[in-house]
């Protein structure tokens, strides 16, 4: 019976961000506008921190990684959202939503540590700046990087195998993208083996991943009172004030949309929170470090001037 209804699943139907016609349009250029800004966005932070000598420093090493998953899960989840408002009936195809679900994993799960690796970046300036080029050296910058790749390949491929190997049942309906929670409410499979790996996975990932965090900023804070400059003071708080407003969108919004009581949920403030996460998040991140950081801003105001030079 299992194999049965396995074989004879090829499409889930997508609900979509909205069923009235009047705002189909302006929602798609809306979105279309949000996706090619954080294309562009962290394409160029990529491509600045890779060409520009200025950066290649282990804080815009993790930001080159950090704008490559947030294109890689907002890419996961934008393309499909946006042919939707197009395209009737809205549907998407088993593989497809299978291939979905394992990217977004990936790089929404590798996130979570390229934030922590990078409060730790920010631990060793402030607090160990005499050994900061020793602690934070190529080989270690890499070891941080590479460890929560592979670890969310893993847990991403794990996760999908045993969602898709189980069977499905009743009318395939989930929201504007495959995510864990809705593709386990259409299981009619024994879940409990699924739902406790997700249930690990995921505490383990926001519980480690927020640990290191609140310890690193805390042993920053700790040094920074002892500092009896304010002017050393006021640098090493701008060093961190990026990154902590990334941290505390990304975080906040994930807290709101997994750990509030089932009684406070509703269908669309959800749905309202993951459009943020997955696409609007990844447009601010790229704006927040090239607004707030003035090497940024110098590399991207000579890469702009290297560019009008070769065109004029």
């Amino acid at each position: 019976m299992e194999n049965s209804n396995l074989t004879t699943m090829n499409e889930f139907i997508l609900l979509g961000i909205t069923d009235r016609p009047e705002l189909q349009a302006p929602l798609f250029v809306l979105f279309l506008v949000i996706y090619l800004t954080s294309l562009v966005g962290n394409l160029g932070m990529i491509v600045l921190t890779q060409v520009n000598s200025r950066l290649q420093t282990p804080m815009y090493f993790f930001l080159k990684h950090l704008a490559l998953t947030d294109l890689g899960y907002s890419t996961a989840v934008g393309p499909k959202m946006l042919v939707n408002f197009v395209v009737d009936p809205n549907t998407i195809s088993y593989y497809c939503c299978a291939t979905q679900l394992a990217f977004f994993l990936v790089f929404i799960i590798c996130e979570l540590f390229i934030l922590s690796a990078m409060s730790y970046d920010r631990y060793v300036a402030i607090c160990r700046p005499l050994v900061y080029t020793v602690i934070m050296s190529h080989k270690a910058c890499r070891m941080l990087v590479a460890i929560p790749y592979l670890y969310s390949i893993f847990v991403s491929l794990l996760i999908t195998i045993k969602i898709f190997t189980l069977s499905f049942c009743g009318y395939q309906v989930i929201s504007h993208f495959c995510d864990s929670l809705p593709l386990l409410s259409l299981l009619c499979s024994n879940m409990y083996e699924i739902e406790l790996i997700i249930l690990i996975s995921a505490g383990f990932n926001l519980v480690s991943s927020l640990v290191i965090l609140l310890v690193s900023y805390l042993l920053i804070l700790v040094a920074i009172l002892r500092m009896n400059s304010a002017k050393g003071r006021h640098k090493a708080l701008s060093t961190c004030g990026s990154h902590l407003t990334m941290v505390t969108v990304f975080y906040g919004t994930l807290i709101f949309m997994y750990v509030q009581p089932k009684s406070s949920h509703s269908f669309d403030t959800d749905k309202v929170a993951s459009i943020f996460y997955t696409l609007v998040i990844p447009m601010l991140n790229p704006l927040i470090y090239s607004l707030r950081n003035k090497d940024v801003k110098c590399a991207l105001d000579r890469m702009w001037k290297d560019v009008c030079s070769v065109f004029s």
